[in-house]
C-alpha cells in the first residue's frame, strides 16, 4: 500500500483512498472511513457492489492497487492482529467432516483461546444441543452460526462478519443482532455486511455502498433526516438518485 496518512488513533478501523482491482476491473474506487470502537456498524449494499472485497482488505487476505487499511492501530494483515480479529466469511469455515465441537476445539487450539470458549460460543449461537453434530449434516443457517462461533474465540477487539444472517430465521436473526449488541456493549467493534436493508436500522451506523463507492457514512436517524424518508431502503434510493445528479 502506499503512505496513504492513518485515521484518527481511537478508530478500530481506518480506511483512506483503497483502491483493488480484480480482473481488470476497478472494484473498490478510492474509498475511505472509520469504524469507530466499540459500534455495531453496518455495510450494507446490493450484491456485487464490493462489500466481501473491502472486508477481505480490513482483515489483510486482499491484494489492493493502493490506498492504506489500519486496524486497531496495525496495518491490516498484521501478524499480532490475528488474535484480536474475528473474521465470519460468507461460506462455511470449518471442517465437514468434524463435529461442531471438534472444529471449535481445533480452532480454539489455534488461536490460543481458552478452552471453556468452546462451550461459551456454542450457547451465544444457539448451537449448544447441535454440538456433536457432525458439520456437513448442519443446516446452512447452522453452518453459518458455526462460522460465526468460530469468529467469536477469542473474544476478539473487531469482528468482520460478512453476510452473517443469510439463511436464518427471523428469530435466529433477532437473537444473533441482540448478541451483537451486548458484544458491542462489553468493548467489542462488529462491522456486519448484508444486503437486507431491513437490517440497516440495528446499526448504530451504516455504510452505505454501491459500485465500488461508500455512497453514505452516518446513522440510521442522520441518513433518514437527511433524505426526508423513514424507510432504509427509500434512503438508499434517493441517495443513488442524489449521486446520479451530482454525476
Amino acid at each position: 500500500m502506499s503512505s496513504v496518512p492513518a485515521g484518527p488513533p481511537d478508530a478500530a478501523v481506518s480506511v483512506r483512498d483503497l483502491r483493488v482491482e480484480r480482473g481488470g476491473r476497478e472494484v473498490l474506487r478510492g474509498i475511505g472511513f472509520d469504524v469507530p470502537r466499540g459500534a455495531v456498524v453496518g455495510l450494507l449494499g446490493p450484491s456485487g457492489c464490493g462489500k466481501t472485497t473491502l472486508m477481505r482488505a480490513i482483515v489483510g487476505v486482499q491484494i489492493v492497487k493502493g490506498g492504506a487499511v489500519t486496524v486497531l492501530g496495525r496495518p491490516a494483515g498484521s501478524p499480532e492482529l490475528r488474535r484480536r480479529v474475528g473474521y465470519s466469511t460468507q461460506g462455511a469455515a470449518v471442517y465437514t467432516d468434524l463435529t461442531v465441537r471438534e472444529n471449535l476445539r481445533y480452532f480454539a487450539a489455534v488461536l490460543g483461546a481458552p478452552r471453556g470458549d468452546v462451550d461459551r460460543v456454542l450457547a451465544e449461537v444457539g448451537l449448544t444441543d447441535h454440538r456433536d453434530r457432525v458439520a456437513g449434516t448442519l443446516s446452512g443457517g447452522q453452518l453459518s452460526r458455526a462460522s460465526l462461533a468460530v469468529a467469536l474465540l477469542g473474544a476478539p477487539e473487531l469482528l468482520v462478519l460478512d453476510e452473517p444472517t443469510v439463511g436464518l430465521d427471523p428469530v435466529l436473526r433477532q437473537e444473533l443482532w441482540e448478541l451483537f449488541h451486548r458484544l458491542a456493549a462489553r468493548g467489542t467493534t462488529l462491522l456486519v455486511s448484508s444486503h437486507v436493508m431491513d437490517e440497516a436500522g440495528r446499526c448504530q451506523r451504516l455504510l452505505l455502498m454501491r459500485e465500488g463507492e461508500i455512497l453514505a457514512d452516518d446513522s440510521p436517524d442522520a441518513l433518514r433526516e437527511r433524505a426526508g424518508a423513514t424507510d432504509l431502503e427509500q434512503v438508499f434510493l434517493h441517495l443513488i438518485g442524489d449521486r446520479a445528479v451530482a454525476s
